[in-house]
């Protein structure tokens, strides 16, 4: 029998236990932390030096200290102690700071507008469809970034887990400022989709790859160049296909 539960990881008692009361105000602590969840922000990557007890955050990027390795889950701070409450696809979170309702999906934070508008930006065609039932889509997934602020900005959309990418285009809807250009790739490879892309308003650039399939949700990220982003506005595409699996016979 597992120790924990499958989805919130929440500490079963075991048999012949001793201490039992320990086991189950664990387990309380993170149902607090976890049902009506409300965090202070979602900018934050580094703990507070004076945290406040059921004081809450989502992990930014790049994490240190205590929340190292934390990114996108939630830091809750209870008895002293900081407690990981990993993110799951559809949890749902109050953000105090930018009073907003955020939403888990695709792999990232999204406000409810941004989820809405992701599910309607993502076009799907099944291009081919074998007797039983086996399919081959190919697709487009779009995002606007506006606002544009520091060294990297990523998309919410991402390149499927179990796709093939055949590449990903942007344009720059409005001018970029602060940096002079920009790269377009993803986490270690900055510029796969293209380097030193134009700043000015209605650039466009179509990244072409050779056709490689990718195992993770992968979002495309931005990087600036000679220079942070302090504003602009650039819309994002990715261009993939898919593979569906043959239905139960």
């Amino acid at each position: 029998m597992s120790e924990t539960t499958s989805r919130l990881a929440l500490p079963y008692i075991m048999a012949a236990q001793a201490q039992k009361h320990i086991t189950h105000n664990e387990a309380l602590r993170l149902l607090d932390g976890l049902i009506q969840m409300r965090v202070l922000n979602a900018t934050s990557a580094a703990p507070p030096s004076s945290p406040g007890e059921g004081d809450a955050y989502i992990v930014s990027f790049p994490a240190t200290d205590a929340w190292t390795g934390w990114e996108k889950d939630v830091a809750f701070y209870a008895d002293g102690s900081w407690f990981r409450l990993p993110a799951l696809d559809g949890m749902r979170v109050w953000d105090a700071d930018a009073e907003t309702l955020l939403i888990y999906t695709a792999g990232s934070w999204k406000v409810l507008s941004d989820a809405l508008n992701l599910l309607r930006s993502a076009t799907l065609v099944h291009v081919a469809k074998g007797p039983l039932g086996g399919t081959t889509g190919l697709g487009v997934l779009e995002e606007t970034l506006s606002g544009l602020s520091g060294s990297i900005v990523e998309t919410t959309i991402t390149i499927p887990d179990r796709s093939i990418c055949l590449g990903v285009s942007t344009r720059t809807v409005s001018a970029i400022t602060g940096a002079t250009s920009y790269d377009c790739g993803i986490d270690g490879e900055l510029s796969k989709f293209g380097g030193s892309l134009g700043i000015t308003a209605g650039s466009t650039n179509k990244g072409i790859i050779g056709p490689q399939g990718f195992y993770a949700d992968t979002p495309i990220r931005l990087t600036a160049k000679g220079g942070d982003f302090t504003g602009g506005t650039v819309s994002v595409a990715i261009h993939y296909l898919s593979v569906g699996v043959p239905d139960a016979q």
